[in-house]
């Protein structure tokens, strides 16, 4: 009996520790390495580090540019947030209604998050470049006629614009899960009360997909910080670092400046921002789910 538990015993590290070793060289370290390099001043070249101790967080929130693109990014991500998760809860009810062809419609709005960032961004790039000025001369429509990506206002709503279309299709697949699995009964005994479809949405299923709007709305924030690649394709930052979004900017630090050092103390500043936001945002959805 003994012996039967330690071969099991044997077996469970078997496969445990591979994935923990792979983890520690995959995630772990990395970070511990990518925190050790924001106390240094290193140009990515060689072992040539030199300790500088807090002096590169002083540095980036002296930097205007950085300061800059950190607003920047909040803008992006409070808009993208909003707008994606409205589109998608629309795109919910619409698609577990008792519309016909239902199935092939949830496919094909799940298709812009199959494309991938960087081509997504220059298939848009294209469309704000070339395709929306043509429409915008044949029928006279003077916001149109230029392209959006040449002014630094539109072509933040450019940004904002492409990030939610994506965004949107892939959230609706998490909220067409959250109103399917809300009780039939539960709304059934609602429309036999007196109450219309938007009440019963608003009283029944709004709170039963609380749970829906946590997970939603933190995968939104995240992947709204985390913005690099259609950044990259779609307006490299510009015009004039007016989209350049926090992401971006720890890259151009690192890669275009070589001042990795500094680079690796805005993502260390970035990743704190992104887990104090997800924190709280999760506490608070947390606590709404217990009130209600």
């Amino acid at each position: 009996m003994a012996g039967s538990r330690r071969d099991e015993r044997k077996l469970i590290l078997l496969f445990f520790i591979p994935s923990v070793l792979i983890w520690l060289g995959i995630q772990i370290v990395p970070f511990l390495y990518g925190i050790f390099i924001s106390f240094t001043k290193w140009d990515g070249l060689g072992n040539n580090y030199t300790w500088v101790g807090l002096k590169n967080y002083l540095t980036i929130f002296r930097d205007v540019k950085f300061i800059k693109s950190l607003w920047t990014t909040t803008i992006y991500a409070a808009a993208v947030v909003v707008v994606s998760n409205v589109i998608a809860v629309g795109l919910g009810i619409l698609l577990t209604s008792s519309l016909r062809g239902r199935t092939v419609f949830r496919t094909a709005m799940f298709t812009p998050n199959i494309v991938g960032g960087l081509i997504l961004g220059y298939l848009w790039k294209f469309i704000f470049n070339f395709g929306l000025p043509m429409i915008g001369k044949v029928f006279g429509i003077a916001g149109m006629e230029k392209s959006w990506l040449t002014n630094s206002k539109m072509a933040l709503v450019a940004m904002i614009i492409v990030a939610s279309w994506q965004l949107s299709s892939y959230l609706m697949i998490i909220y067409i899960a959250g109103i399917t699995s809300v009780p039939k009964e539960l709304l059934e005994a609602a429309y036999i009360d007196g109450a219309g479809k938007w009440n019963a949405f608003r009283h029944v299923t709004l709170p039963m997909i609380r749970s829906s709007f946590t997970v939603c709305i933190f995968l939104s924030i995240v992947r709204c910080f985390m913005a690099f690649d259609v950044n990259l394709s779609l307006t490299g930052g510009g015009p004039f670092n007016a989209t350049e979004l926090i992401s971006l900017k720890v890259y151009n630090t690192a890669f275009t400046s070589m001042k990795f050092g500094v680079a690796q103390a805005e993502a260390v500043v970035l990743f704190l921002i992104v887990v104090v936001i997800s924190l709280l945002q999760s506490w608070f959805s947390m606590k709404k789910e217990v009130q209600a």
